[in-house]
């Protein structure tokens, strides 16, 4: 969050704007440290980093590379961000006349495909070159939320002049990634810009709601029509179930545990895994080299031969996991939405050091997005789950949660009482 509930927004801009300055001016780096000791957001701190590394102007916004009449019509006509605009107006664009808020969709290397909203505002956004076809990346115009949601890959917020280009420093921006359903990649993003009270929370809150709708409706397109979004990459599905499963080119594949062991740990390291190394993940006792080619041979007609390559053995091809899923929800602070990702441990059954490893610490940073958030709806669901049956921790934060008045109440309280029993506690 950009604005969090109590701040001075006058003086919080001041403070921003001296920091931007001597920043640009070339002050010490080392002033924007972290959060807690400096004036600046890690998040733009790094982002104005990136974006003086890359040369960018911070006195004003590149015009080249535009994309126009024709030429962007029949772009924006095949991409996939196009399936989803009808919800982006209904949840969006249909309440902000009149508002001063634009709403912007972006392909993934943040070329704005639609900017729709207030005519004033979409009048005043020319003067910055926030128009349909710009390039508004990070790399071609610094700070901004669609350009810098997509390139650290998680929602943010931009307040006035944490923008690295002054030119953009009257506005505030609201944005977050859209992903395919299928594989995790990124296919663009959705951005509300506006005055400041665009870096409120409940902003960043409503662009969350809104892709969570996108990517719901991208999922039923694709239930209708796997190849819609053209040749996905495959998705590998390991979360509660003894039966991990592949999809690809639309087609469901039960795997092995052994072969889903394999592939989520080679999707864990993309640099690759030597023999020896992927030997001790997956069994304390070490495999032999042996054993491990005739795995990664038998995975080959599965996977297919051009996914996996050796010296190290690595993936050669983009493959999502339904653990990205839900970290990716954490990393945006959507607890709901990574509970309904999360859909019980990684490989339950699996014994692998580098699975259980995966596992314990996906269910840790579930646990604690669900203490944090404090919702009791949510805390609900967790204690009747499998991980979170025996969650002490939990059940007692759930209660805290409850009317002392609710029956339900006295049942937790018990629940508490039994398992501090049986951890003799």
């Amino acid at each position: 969050m950009a604005v969090r509930p109590g701040d001075d927004v006058a003086r919080l801009a001041r403070t921003v704007s001296s920091a931007h300055r001597s920043f640009v001016e070339g002050g010490d780096p080392g002033a924007g440290g972290g959060e807690g000791t400096s004036p600046v957001r890690s998040v733009v701190f790094d982002s104005w980093l990136r974006s003086r590394d890359r040369g960018v102007n911070p006195d004003g916004v590149g015009e080249s590379g535009d994309l126009a009449g024709v030429e962007l019509d029949r772009y924006r006509s095949t991409h996939p961000m196009a399936l989803i605009r009808p919800v982006v107006r209904r949840l969006l664009v249909d309440d902000v006349a009149d508002t001063g808020l634009l709403v912007a969709i972006s392909d993934a290397a943040g070329r704005l495909l639609w900017v729709e909203g207030d005519s004033a505002a979409r009048d005043r956004a020319v003067a910055m070159h926030f128009v349909e076809g710009a390039d508004w990346s990070e790399e071609h115009v610094g700070t901004n939320a669609p350009g810098t949601a997509l390139a650290v890959d998680q929602c943010v917020q931009i307040f006035g002049a944490e923008h690295f280009s002054s030119a953009v420093h009257e506005w505030s921006c609201s944005a977050a990634p859209v992903h395919d359903p299928t594989s995790g990649q990124i296919l663009g993003a959705i951005d509300i810009t506006g005055g400041p009270e665009v870096a409120q929370p409940q902003v960043l809150a409503l662009v969350r709601a809104t892709v969570a709708a996108a990517e719901a409706e991208l999922r039923l397109h694709l239930l209708n029509s796997p190849r819609l979004l053209g040749t996905a990459p495959p998705r590998l599905a390991v979360l509660g179930s003894e039966r991990p499963t592949l999809v690809r080119d639309g087609e469901r594949i039960t795997l092995s545990r052994r072969h889903a062991e394999i592939l989520l740990l080679l999707a864990e390291h993309p640099e690759g895994l030597r023999g020896d190394q992927l030997a001790i993940l997956l069994d304390e006792s070490e495999l032999d080299s042996v054993t491990i080619r005739a795995e990664l041979s038998r995975l080959r007609k599965v996977f297919g031969a051009d996914g996996l390559g050796s010296r190290p053995y690595r993936l050669l091809t983009a493959l999502g996991t339904d653990v990205d899923e839900v970290r990716r929800a954490l990393e945006c602070g959507d607890a709901a939405a990574a509970l309904s990702a999360y859909r019980g441990p990684v490989l339950p059954g699996s014994v692998a050091p580098g699975v259980e490893e995966i596992r314990e610490q996906l269910r840790a940073r579930m646990q604690a997005a669900l203490l944090r958030s404090g919702e009791q709806p949510l805390l609900a669901r967790w204690t009747s789950s499998p991980d979170g049956r025996e969650d002490s921790v939990a059940w007692t934060a759930y209660l805290a949660s409850i009317n002392p008045a609710s029956p339900m109440y006295d049942q937790v309280r018990a629940r508490i009482a039994v398992l501090d029993e049986q951890l003799g506690q």
